[in-house]
């Protein structure tokens, strides 16, 4: 069965997060810290300090836009600091 996932990533470079959604997350995270990714390659390298699964690629593309708004941003960052990632 094919899975999608939501992930979250850390630069390593500025602390900042970067948040997107992918079918295959180890793949997907290498392209990142080989700077193949346009939005992402000047803040190399990065660290994954989370991800979700979902079934289908709308529920994971739901949840990356959730993330991304002013409140998905807070939510986040709280479940984050509880798990000692932040």
């Amino acid at each position: 069965m094919t899975m999608f996932c939501t992930y979250v990533l850390r630069s390593k470079k500025d602390n900042k997060l970067y948040i997107g959604h992918t079918q295959d997350l180890e793949k997907r995270l290498e392209e990142h810290n080989a700077g193949l990714v346009q939005s992402t390659k000047s803040r190399i390298p990065f660290v994954l300090v989370h991800f979700e699964k979902f079934a289908t690629r709308s529920e994971a593309r739901w949840q990356e836009r959730k993330w991304k708004t002013a409140w998905g941003h807070k939510q986040l960052a709280k479940f984050l600091s509880k798990q000692s990632v932040l």
